[in-house]
């Protein structure tokens, strides 16, 4: 098994857009992704398993097997809204071959529902926290940064590592435009803060309406997840870990 694809449902959606949620900086993605599943009451219609995911599962209080998962789930748009794909899950893989090949999978099986447009979320990382944190972005392509830019982010320079980064240029090569969205953060852990103002930006963007409200109880229930599988970690230990590895955003 290289990369597996589970499909639980084949629904019939009307020009969706994916909204990916991976763990990355500050875990912003993924606290927005979960919240959005929730609020939105979307549904899960595809697993994908990958071998390069992490070599373990980690049993729950209720002794239930937690394994490295990466899902879509879907809801329809409602009042004229587009519909909506959501990329959730409590990892990403842990190879340079194995994020493109998870990246490929995921857009075959979009694409595939008539998902021409993309956003990957990200935390930014800084040294300072501020109260109100400043939103960057990155675009596929001029018009859709022109879009982007007109809801009051500003424009990324430096390297977006990770699902965030390549899904974005992957899919333009397959005419799927789209954009990165990232918002500062310490990035020393699940950052509610950073979460609320993305979604902020999604509410004005797909003109939907997803309140703040639970955000910090979705935060904490994914900080227990991810440092079950080593994803949150000490200071001391963060510092070691950022000696030695790239942060994905």
């Amino acid at each position: 098994m290289a990369c597996t694809v589970k499909i639980d449902e084949k629904p019939i959606l009307n020009n969706p857009i994916l909204i990916e949620g991976l763990p990355g900086i500050g875990f912003v993605a993924n606290i927005v992704a979960l919240h959005l599943i929730r609020e939105l009451k979307a549904k899960r219609f595809a697993r994908i398993f990958s071998a390069s995911f992490q070599d373990l599962s980690v049993t729950a209080k209720d002794g239930e097997l937690l394994s490295p998962k990466s899902e879509l789930y879907y809801c329809k748009g409602v009042n004229g809204c587009r519909d909506i794909i959501i990329w959730y899950g409590n990892t990403q893989a842990l190879t340079v071959f194995g994020q493109y090949e998870l990246c490929g999978r995921v857009l075959d099986i979009v694409e595939e529902l008539g998902c021409q447009y993309i956003i990957t979320i990200g935390g930014f990382k800084q040294d300072v926290a501020k109260e109100v944190p400043e939103v960057y972005c990155a675009a596929s392509d001029a018009e859709t940064l022109k879009e982007v830019l007109s809801l009051g982010t500003k424009i990324m320079v430096g390297n977006i590592f990770g699902i965030a980064g390549i899904l974005i240029g992957l899919g333009y090569l397959r005419g799927i435009k789209g954009f990165s969205l990232l918002v500062e953060t310490l990035g020393t852990y699940p950052d509610v803060n950073a979460a609320k103002y993305a979604l902020s930006f999604l509410n004005r963007f797909l003109k939907i309406d997803v309140h703040a409200e639970g955000l910090k109880q979705t935060a904490e229930e994914i900080e227990a997840i991810l440092e079950a599988f080593g994803w949150v970690k000490t200071a001391k230990e963060e510092k070691k870990k950022e000696d030695q590895f790239r942060w994905f955003v």
